[in-house]
């Protein structure tokens, strides 16, 4: 079974831990939060509602909310949501303790929705997205990342983290729950959101940073992730849902 209680524990080593997988977490949103804004910026040339599916302790949600954008962030970890709400510098974020599979929103209620890192740590992802297609804007865009299922996955994703990073929580990460590519796009088309965008992530493993990871078993602050064009083990998206926005 999945292991999500050691969130609530972290506290403000969201913020400084380089021995906890949490500080992986901080290096992909180094890379992957500004493709957000990016991407956000190219299809909506205006302030937008975005909610953030699993927001942890609001990387991307009060990143988003400096861009001047109305953000809302949904988490069942209330210690995570403490550590977010007290890191937003715009006091703007709604940070709310609520279910994906129940969301407390009315329909067509955001042009954005994400939910990074999450989908493979819940039991029905499929439910999920189905939730965010329904509190999606027609028109309106879902950005995901998630972890392919895979043998090379399991050794890098899961083995590799247990091996490399100290203070690695049992069952961070269950195998079956990864979610190949084009099952995540099904789940998408099920709730009428087409996948317009898939993109490989991986970290920089020929760098200092990550001989310095092998060596210590802590994550260095320069740790960094790539781009990539293969999908074999993480991947980002994005999905838009049908009809034309506006």
């Amino acid at each position: 079974m999945i292991n999500n209680k050691f969130y609530d524990s972290l506290g403000k080593r969201w913020l400084t831990a380089s021995d906890h997988p949490v500080a992986l977490l901080r290096a992909e949103n180094k890379i992957r939060t500004p493709w957000v804004k990016d991407e956000v910026a190219k299809r909506f040339p205006k302030k937008i509602t975005f909610l953030d599916i699993g927001c942890g302790a609001g990387f991307l949600t009060n990143e988003l909310a400096i861009a001047g954008h109305d953000v809302t962030g949904v988490d069942l970890s209330e210690g995570s949501l403490e550590v977010a709400r007290e890191a937003d510098k715009t006091q703007t974020v709604e940070y709310l303790n609520a279910n994906a599979y129940a969301l407390p929103f009315p329909d067509e209620r955001f042009d954005v929705v994400a939910a990074m890192d999450v989908l493979e740590h819940v039991e029905e992802p499929r439910g999920l997205i189905r939730e965010a297609g329904r509190v999606l804007k027609p028109g309106g865009s879902f950005f995901f990342h998630t972890f392919n299922r895979n043998p090379l996955s399991y050794l890098v994703i899961i083995k590799g983290v247990e091996w490399c990073v100290r203070n690695t929580p049992d069952h961070m990460h269950v195998y079956s729950l990864f979610i190949k590519p084009a099952e995540l796009e099904r789940y998408c088309r099920e709730s009428d959101l087409q996948v317009e965008t898939l993109l490989g992530l991986r970290p920089k493993f020929l760098s200092l940073p990550f001989l310095k990871m092998l060596l210590t078993r802590k994550v260095p602050d320069t740790f960094a992730f790539r781009f990539s064009k293969s999908l074999v083990t993480g991947y980002c998206g994005i999905a838009k849902k049908g009809e034309a926005y506006g």
